[in-house]
């Protein structure tokens, strides 16, 4: 049993639930499981735990790692030593700040209590041969458990609507501890309340549509992030749908992008891979009768909006669906009048902003590095995202360190946010430079995972190079799907890099005609690593037989359509090989029924041959180095071809 002193652990679920089995698992437990499914709460399911005349380890780890412990308290409860020692770990874990409720299912209060009637009359055969010591610490916490006001079944007439109430009351206990993620975000707490001002969570009888606007790097993202932590909860279905700006870019007609849209909320939203529906009326049927919270990230086109929120009522009352966008006139266009605008943070703000990053503490204690800080904070213009990467690049240097920073950031030209954040990426070493920049070409929104063992076997140590671009605010790694982000601005600073680079110094091409010369006169080099060729615009394509044989280094090969061009021709001999320890292959409508006979997946890690001519991959046996820490990833999107 734990003692008084126990602090509980993470929290895993939301719910744990303590009864007697044949009084209400079939009846009253689970209507509630379905219920509280339907309204986003997860409870622990014991069925595979099997009963003993002690209580599991793992019981007691599920108590300690849940939000909220339920009690059943029914007739036949006390016949049940399993359920007396839940009940005292539920007890000791309430001491610890763990919420308890109660449920009086056919019995009353006062009979828990005393131990009286005919719940007294189980108790007392319970504990007919067990210790006086066990009997007293289990009428202790009868008594403790009778004391905790709930819900008595016996002055309801109607099951459901108890039932309903009990799930209403959860959410609302669960609102009251929300996720700790975001805690210490300075100024975040006054945006919260503001935006949920806005939202009206009162307002049961329809659907509501608001907006988040304000510049790139201003805490949009973050405050949506944290507004659906504290709000999932309440809400039936949710869904964060990141990574909207540009996806309204693709080889589809207006119609088809709006069905790929849709099926990619509806995946999201249900929680099911890869929905695939044949009409826009889908969405509408599937989410009308249910309560939604939808974030929609980073929205840049109108037809976003038209294809995931055009009218309230696609949803069920009480919804709320999020915009957060740079242009309030999308909004305006789409009569969204309910914005939230997220301003700049006051220079108190900005200075512990720039603190918390580069010195671990709220405010400098030196007064010469105060001095330095508030003359930072100047010419990043007060930021969040510039003085979090800014303030990172500081973090363990010296005095002289931040005055070249400043020197450097008082040259820039009209102070370009862009270029302020050059410096972030200026201060990593050459190793990390090429990580961050093959990040922002060609693995954002990845599996950390994957983009390990994308370098597994080059000269770069991913695993530490990551390390050290999440504490320099270059990156962000989920917690959930240990997904990586990068800002859009952060990426257009590691896209400009590039550029700037010496043509034979460049590890990443991505300039299309310089990508043209390089596949048709074979100009390649041992230097390059990645090619990254949108093909939009480019009206004709020549690959020559031997385009990679002088870049043996190639790893990552991505040719793709960020727009629709029906002209574009793309000429490609049958002998041309790739090479050989290529680890990304992403050729969006290759053109022939097949990869080079010499084609050698051994070391691919992902393989993406969309809207191609593929009719099959290889011939014979191919052998891949496949190992327990990565798995080969197929995205064919083949339509009535087959592989062979």
């Amino acid at each position: 049993m734990a003692s008084p002193s126990f602090k509980p652990r993470n929290y895993k679920v939301n719910v744990f639930s303590s009864f007697h089995r044949p009084d209400v698992r079939k009846t009253l437990l689970s209507h509630m499981r379905e219920q509280f499914k339907r309204t986003g709460i997860t409870m622990f399911d014991d069925q595979e735990i099997e009963r003993s005349a002690i209580i599991a380890p793992s019981l007691i780890e599920a108590i300690r790692e849940s939000r909220i412990s339920i009690v059943i308290l029914s007739k036949k409860y006390a016949s049940s030593s399993w359920c007396l020692d839940e009940l005292v770990e539920i007890l000791e874990c309430k001491k610890a700040g763990q919420t308890v409720m109660t449920i009086f299912y056919g019995v009353h209060p006062s009979d828990i209590r005393k131990q009286t009637g005919e719940f007294g009359n189980t108790f007392n055969e319970t504990c007919a041969h067990k210790t006086d010591q066990e009997r007293q610490k289990w009428s202790k916490a009868l008594n403790d458990v009778g004391n905790i006001a709930g819900e008595d079944f016996l002055k309801w007439d109607n099951e459901a609507i108890m039932i309903k109430k009990i799930a209403r009351d959860v959410s609302d206990k669960l609102n009251a501890t929300p996720s700790r993620d975001f805690d210490g975000m300075v100024g975040l707490k006054a945006h919260l309340r503001d935006m949920q001002s806005l939202l009206h969570l009162d307002y049961k009888d329809g659907a509501m549509i608001v907006g988040i606007c304000g510049p790139a790097g201003i805490g949009k993202t973050t405050s949506a992030r944290a507004l659906y932590s504290r709000l999932s909860c309440s809400f039936q279905l949710t869904c964060f749908m990141d990574n909207l700006r540009g996806s309204y870019h693709s080889g589809l007609d207006e119609y088809g992008l709006k069905l790929c849209l849709q099926e990619q909320l509806l995946s999201k939203i249900l929680n099911q891979n890869d929905i695939r529906i044949s009409r826009l009326g889908v969405k509408k049927e599937r989410l009308r009768d249910h309560k939604v919270l939808i974030i929609l990230d980073d929205v840049n086109n109108i037809k976003q909006l038209e294809a995931l929120a055009n009218e309230t009522t696609w949803f069920g009352p009480g919804s709320k669906i999020i915009v957060t966008t740079e242009n309030k006139d999308l909004l305006q266009q789409h009569g969204i009048n309910n914005t939230y605008h997220v301003g700049f943070p006051s220079r108190k703000e900005a200075l512990e902003i720039l603190c918390r990053y580069a010195l671990k503490q709220s405010y400098p204690h030196d007064h010469s590095f105060e001095v330095l800080a508030k003359r930072i904070i100047e010419l990043c213009g007060n930021l969040p995202l510039g003085l979090r990467v800014v303030g990172s690049s500081l973090r363990g240097k010296k005095e002289y360190e931040w005055e070249d920073v400043i020197n450097r950031l008082e040259t820039i030209i009209d102070r370009d946010l862009e270029d302020v954040l050059r410096v972030g990426y200026e201060s990593l070493d050459e190793n990390e430079q090429s990580l961050f920049l093959h990040i922002a070409v060609f693995f954002k929104y990845q599996d950390g995972d994957l983009v390990k063992t994308m370098f597994s076997d080059s000269y770069l140590d991913a695993k530490r190079g990551l390390k050290i671009l999440v504490n320099r605010s270059l990156i962000k790694i989920s917690k959930y799907g240990e997904r990586i982000q990068m800002h859009r601005l952060l990426r257009q600073v590691g896209q400009k890099a590039i550029h700037k680079q010496e043509p034979w110094k460049r590890q990443i091409l991505m300039d299309g005609d310089e990508i043209c010369d390089v596949l048709e006169l074979a100009k390649g080099t041992r230097v390059v690593s990645g090619i990254s060729f949108d093909t939009s615009g480019t009206n004709e394509v020549i690959v020559s037989e031997r385009a990679f044989k002088r870049m043996p280094n190639l790893r990552f090969l991505k040719v793709y359509k960020s727009r629709y061009d029906e002209n574009d021709v793309m000429h490609k001999p049958g002998e041309m090989e790739f090479p050989r320890r290529l680890r990304l292959l992403h050729w969006e409508e290759y053109p022939s029924k097949s990869p080079p006979l010499t084609f050698h997946p051994e070391y691919l890690v992902e393989m993406n041959m969309k809207h191609s001519k593929l009719e099959y991959l290889w011939q014979g046996t191919q052998v891949t180095h496949v190992s327990c820490s990565w798995i080969l990833v197929l995205n064919l999107g083949l339509c009535g071809h087959t592989i062979l």
